[in-house]
């Protein structure tokens, strides 16, 4: 299995705003895509930033493929991200998951 990590800042004050988006659009497309085997948002707040960690889990790279296009590497974003979203990272990060 393989877990993909992707990273978002928003201004404080967006942050449960931007955690319902993510919950509504982002968490459902990871789910409803074939090979998917879950998919979470960890947030936290810092003075007058709020992070976002979204982790989804797939049972392979061609299942990752079908969520986020050929090139897996690359960070996938919906167009309402722009509203709060403070910078757009390039990529994600996957790493091997063992145990469970």
């Amino acid at each position: 299995m393989i877990a993909r990590v992707c990273h978002g800042r928003t201004r404080a004050v967006d942050a449960a705003a931007y955690r319902e988006l993510l919950e509504c659009i982002g968490l459902r497309d990871y789910r409803a895509t074939p090979g998917n085997r879950g998919a979470w948002v960890l947030s936290r707040a810092e003075g007058d930033v709020a992070r976002f960690l979204t982790i989804s889990f797939w049972e392979s790279r061609k299942a990752i493929a079908r969520f986020a296009g050929e090139d897996v590497e690359r960070a996938r974003y919906y167009e309402e991200d722009e509203s709060y979203l403070l910078e757009f990272e390039h990529t994600v990060t996957h790493y091997n998951v063992t145990g469970g």
